[in-house]
């Protein structure tokens, strides 16, 4: 509803003389509605988002409500809006309440705003506005870009243009680190938070992030990131490429020197601790290489390597044996083998043995022939074989006899 400045002067005029009617009715008499009250609430809202203000009214007798700004300056007299501001809109408009939502709120809209109800004498209520401002985008920076292990670095985060002032943490990876803090406020009732934080680096934190958190009631999830760059000496081991056993006289030795730091070694070398290395040793690189082994190689090799952060190094202790070392524990359990298969095979022939000569024993004595079964009463071998069931009487067949 579009009101002309002509409109909004009558309205003025016309909330004047109802003021003026209700001051001059409470000098004559003063008339209370009995429980008649009136409340509304606190609004907090974030910059440019819409709040609502409510004025409510229990058991009104038609008495009239009104909003007014913290200017004094009525929004809405009833339903109507004598206050130009298009932001301003109705909501809702009864006995009991008049709602009005503000659209698009900025910092300056921020202040008391007061429910008026027309009793004798008048009610107020007041509804304070408070208005966010989300900070922007956290800034880290660092105090230099690449540190070496065992020294101190400093991050320093800062969030601008804050209503309430920020609160900001700090994570290095899953530790919680503690900073310092200084908040400023500037001219336009923002704040502006910086946070510095001081921690000592070790090789593990190369590539650790680290992460400046943003706790704001107008914000969520707001942070920056950075990774650590740090710089370490290097880690040296020493791997035995051959032999794999024991080092015995007239064997070779391979030993490899591996190193890794950052920056990557420049530089590994090879030397025997307090004595010259053996003249025909060679090394390659990262490799050392000594043939046909005696024991005046006996000693400590170390192997150093460096990098702009420093050196470290490891050592390797040369002992050579006897040529026929570690070979006698070996012959003794191949006899104790071979002994105990001869043993199980003298064993599996005596028991058969036993049991060959149990089984010729049984059946020694007389033998019987199928074909001579039932000859025993016969006078003679060839009776015998005649007579025996199944025999023949043709001569010219084949006999059996026993011997």
């Amino acid at each position: 509803m579009a009101i002309t400045g002509s409109g909004s002067l009558a309205i003025s005029f016309f909330v004047f003389v109802i003021s003026a009617a209700f001051l001059q009715k409470g000098a004559a008499e003063t008339l209370t509605v009995e429980g008649q009250n009136l409340a509304t609430d606190n609004v907090t809202v974030i910059e440019g988002e819409t709040a609502t203000i409510s004025c409510r009214v229990r058991n009104n007798d038609d008495s009239v409500i009104q909003l007014l700004n913290p200017n004094r300056q009525t929004i809405y007299f009833k339903d109507v809006r004598p206050l130009k501001d298009s932001r301003f809109q109705l909501v809702n408009f009864s006995d009991n309440e008049l709602r009005v939502s503000l659209s698009n709120v900025s910092l300056s809209d921020e202040g008391r705003y007061v429910c008026q109800l027309y009793t004798d004498p008048p009610q107020e209520a007041y509804a304070d506005i408070t208005v966010l401002v989300p900070p922007g985008s956290p800034i880290i920076e660092s105090r230099e870009d690449v540190v070496s292990e065992g020294n101190e670095t400093e991050l320093t985060c800062t969030a601008i243009g804050g209503k309430p002032a920020a609160y900001i943490r700090w994570m290095k990876g899953e530790e919680e680190l503690t900073g310092e803090t200084t908040v400023e406020e500037t001219y336009d009732r923002m704040f502006t938070v910086t946070s510095r934080v001081r921690f000592s680096v070790t090789k593990e934190d190369d590539g650790m992030p680290v992460d400046c958190i943003i706790d704001h009631p107008a914000v969520k999830d707001l942070l920056a990131q950075r990774h650590l760059e740090v710089l370490y000496k290097p880690e040296v081991k020493i791997v035995v490429t051959y032999p794999e056993g024991l080092t015995r006289e007239g064997d070779n030795l391979d030993l490899t020197c591996i190193a890794e730091g950052k920056p990557h070694p420049h530089q590994i070398n090879w030397l025997r601790v307090d004595e010259d290395v053996p003249p025909h040793a060679v090394v390659t690189g990262s490799d050392l290489y000594i043939e046909n082994l005696n024991k005046s190689y006996n000693g400590t090799y170390r192997c150093v390597a460096s990098n702009a952060v420093g050196e470290a190094y490891v050592d390797y202790i040369l002992y050579v044996h006897d040529s026929r070392a570690g070979e006698g524990a070996p012959q003794k359990i191949d006899h104790a083998v071979i002994g105990g298969v001869v043993a199980v095979v003298m064993f599996a022939i005596l028991c058969a043995l036993i049991v060959l000569g149990r089984y010729f024993a049984r059946h020694k004595g007389t033998y019987f022939t199928h074909e001579a079964k039932g000859a025993d009463d016969a006078a003679d071998a060839d009776t015998a074989i005649i007579n025996a069931e199944g025999g023949h009487n043709n001569t010219d067949e084949k006999k059996e006899y026993y011997i």
